[in-house]
């Protein structure tokens, strides 16, 4: 599926965190940034790398971090690395140069980091299915519908039965196959509902209850998401996470704002479930 598939990563035991989708809109740079900032809080050193060379969210998101640590208080903040799309006439050569711009920097950051988190586009690029490859972990975070659960698997319209796996599906099963050869190791997916509605609803429940049958089927774990929030965007803009945020008298958090928390530590826990424990406690202080 990609170039010089013989040619190896650098052996160094960091931890590489892929949050992938091909549809845009998922709050894959959102949720990536909350993972990054929580395992940081942990005490770990963490690297960020941006694939997404249109948007560049969370390159954007990390520059509004600096700027909120140059005039506020001081926040942990990753070793980031936004990596540029290649121009070049020939489409070999094209694809050998961005595979050879994402090995070195997942080797420069793997030199002085313990997890390396990776964004990549809400499309189907070269860069993107490059990122993948490298990952030990996927994160897909998908909208609460069946227009995203789409690009997992088609579906009889009326029974609501996948029919066959979908583009996005296969190309994780190829890679999974791909790095278990190349270095033995299994990849672990995770899928996770986000954006999700505070009502009930009955596209909510269908929805559930699918997820629960194509984690079966498909070969993914699932993870419960983030509700809909405005306050993820409105920290989006000082580079912040609710994890940043404390109890305080002065800056005390709403209710709601205290769920959102308690979904951040529950999605790091879910991803690392061999640090769960500790992982809880830690983040309780932040």
């Amino acid at each position: 599926m990609f170039q010089n598939e013989n040619k190896l990563i650098s052996k160094n035991s960091a931890h590489i965190i892929v949050f992938g989708n091909e549809k845009g809109g998922t709050g894959k740079s959102t949720v990536a940034m909350h993972v990054a900032v929580g395992l940081l809080r942990l005490g770990y050193r963490v690297g960020t790398i941006d694939l997404d060379n249109h948007q560049g969210t969370l390159t954007q998101y990390i520059e509004n971090r600096k700027s909120f640590s140059n005039t506020h208080e001081v926040l942990p903040i990753p070793e980031h690395i936004h990596i540029k799309r290649v121009e070049h006439n020939n489409l070999m050569q094209q694809k050998l140069a961005e595979q050879e711009l994402v090995e070195q920097a997942i080797n420069k950051l793997k030199q002085s980091n313990d997890y390396i988190i990776i964004d990549t586009p809400g499309s189907n690029t070269y860069m993107s299915i490059v990122g993948h490859s490298f990952a030990d972990t996927i994160v897909t975070p998908i909208n609460d519908s069946f227009v995203d659960l789409d690009l997992l698997a088609r579906f009889d319209k009326k029974a609501r039965f996948e029919i066959k796996p979908n583009v996005y599906t296969r190309m994780i099963w190829d890679l999974r196959n791909q790095r278990e050869k190349r270095d033995d190791k299994f990849v672990d997916w995770v899928v996770m509902r986000n954006r999700l509605a505070h009502l009930y609803s009955r596209n909510k429940n269908e929805v559930g209850v699918v997820l629960d049958r194509l984690s079966k089927s498909l070969g993914f774990r699932l993870a419960s998401g983030f509700g809909e929030r405005v306050v993820f965007r409105e920290l989006f803009l000082e580079g912040r996470t609710l994890l940043d945020i404390k109890e305080t008298g002065e800056n005390k958090l709403s209710i709601s704002n205290i769920a959102a928390r308690q979904e951040v530590r529950h999605l790091i826990k879910t991803i690392l479930p061999e640090k769960s424990a500790m992982t809880m406690s830690l983040l309780r202080t932040a």
